[in-house]
């Protein structure tokens, strides 16, 4: 394994967002995503966990706590039992300190809990809510629980991805709460700009899981209208252009190679020693290259399955067709390229030693963001944040006594 670039976290750094203060009482990976991009560029981030902690602080590899480590960095933990009416009275006492406000309880929880947004608009005209939810604030389906397996299931996604006689593939990795906070990142941004420059004031955001997943799958909808046909699933190939697919190696390993224009088409085909597919009907429009891709996959397949993945790479890159290795975990480690950008790297870690993660993404020229501080502890920020609500040190120990207040494992007060 090749060594990663080593950084230090930057506590002092000032990115473009210093000074925006985010309330986040969301859980799981889509609010936590929506904020570690916010946390990224400089905001205060501060976590509102319950006695359990985030849900993400459970899962954990060999006992570490890796994925909150990776989407908690840079951010404050408050641990406040809201369950209590003087956790929630606390928390009020912050809103009007704080630009945005982040939640992902079933639709109708926070207005039990007395903190809608009605009621935290009174608090601060000014403030931008986002709820995030699995299918929206209302309709026929608001109730249900919103999991982004379910939303991956629902959205369309999994109907198309996989190959035509086997079943549908729900994603391995957290496609629809990722797609989702990114989107939320980019609708808080947008409605802060609104207060900020427009003279606007706060408002909510309405962010399921569903319809930013839909709304990344393209023109599904028209396409269906113009032909009546449900869209098949293809494996790797594509129903827009071709040759695409993903090929075998010599060494086992895969390359994909995409030829979605002309002229590629034709320089793929040279390189291969096939210069007659040009003309030849089957393959000399994209149209009919899509329609013939079985008999072209077989000539490419049986192409690349002499070369090992680094030799295809090399020959195709030398034949200017575009082509690359499909990677596994391990050969991201040794590629240079990542290295040197620093699309990963390591990080101090107690855990660990070092905790390799990718780096803020992506990047400005003249203010870039930076890491500042791990992952923190349940509650390692309270008596600061609290100081804000008068709360002194001995009033924060009753809180913690009364379960008011929790701190997991970071220090109570006056102790080291």
């Amino acid at each position: 394994m090749a060594e990663l670039p080593r950084r230090s976290y930057e506590p002092d750094a000032r990115g473009t967002l210093d000074r925006l203060r985010v309330l986040d009482l969301s859980r799981l990976v889509a609010g936590n995503t929506l904020t570690q991009f916010l946390a990224d560029f400089g905001a205060e981030v501060i976590k509102v966990e319950p006695p359990a902690g985030d849900t993400l602080r459970a899962w954990k590899t060999k006992d570490v706590q890796t994925n909150w480590k990776l989407y908690a960095r840079s951010k404050k933990s408050l641990g406040l039992e809201l369950r209590k009416p003087e956790a929630r009275e606390l928390l009020k006492k912050l809103v009007p300190s704080a630009q945005m406000f982040i939640e992902s309880f079933r639709p109708g929880t926070l207005e039990k809990m007395g903190l809608g947004p009605d009621e935290l608009l009174k608090l601060n005209p000014k403030l931008v809510i986002v709820r995030i939810s699995g299918w929206g604030q209302d309709g026929p389906y608001s109730r249900r629980p919103g999991f982004g397996t379910l939303v991956e299931g629902m959205s369309g996604f999994a109907s198309f991805n996989g190959f035509a006689d086997r079943e549908p593939v729900l994603p391995p990795m957290y496609l629809a709460d990722t797609v989702a906070g990114l989107y939320g990142a980019a609708a808080a941004m947008a409605a802060l700009r609104e207060v900020e420059t427009n003279g606007g004031k706060g408002q909510v955001i309405d962010l399921p899981l569903l319809d930013p997943l839909f709304a990344v799958l393209g023109p599904q909808a028209a396409n269906y209208r113009l032909t009546g046909k449900v869209k098949p699933r293809t494996g790797s190939r594509s129903t827009n252009a071709g040759p695409r697919n993903a090929y075998r190696c010599k060494d086992g390993l895969y390359v994909c190679l995409s030829s979605s224009t002309q002229k590629m088409a034709e320089r793929l085909f040279r390189s291969i020693g096939h210069p007659e597919f040009i003309t030849d009907p089957r393959y000399a429009t994209n149209e009919e290259r899509v329609k013939h891709a079985e008999e072209l996959d077989t000539v490419i397949g049986d192409f690349v399955a002499q070369r090992t993945q680094a030799e295809n790479v090399a020959f195709f890159e030398e034949a200017e067709v575009t082509i690359g290795p499909i990677y596994d975990i391990r050969q991201i480690f040794e590629d240079p390229h990542f290295a040197a950008r620093e699309i990963l790297a390591d990080y101090p870690d107690e855990d660990m030693g070092d905790f390799p993660m990718h780096h803020v993404v992506p990047r400005l020229s003249g203010t870039p963001a930076a890491i500042r501080s791990p992952a923190p502890k349940l509650g390692e920020h309270n008596e600061s944040l609290l100081a804000e609500a008068g709360i002194d040190a001995a009033a924060y120990r009753r809180l913690l006594e009364a379960g008011i207040a929790c701190a997991g494992d970071a220090a109570p007060a006056g102790e080291e």
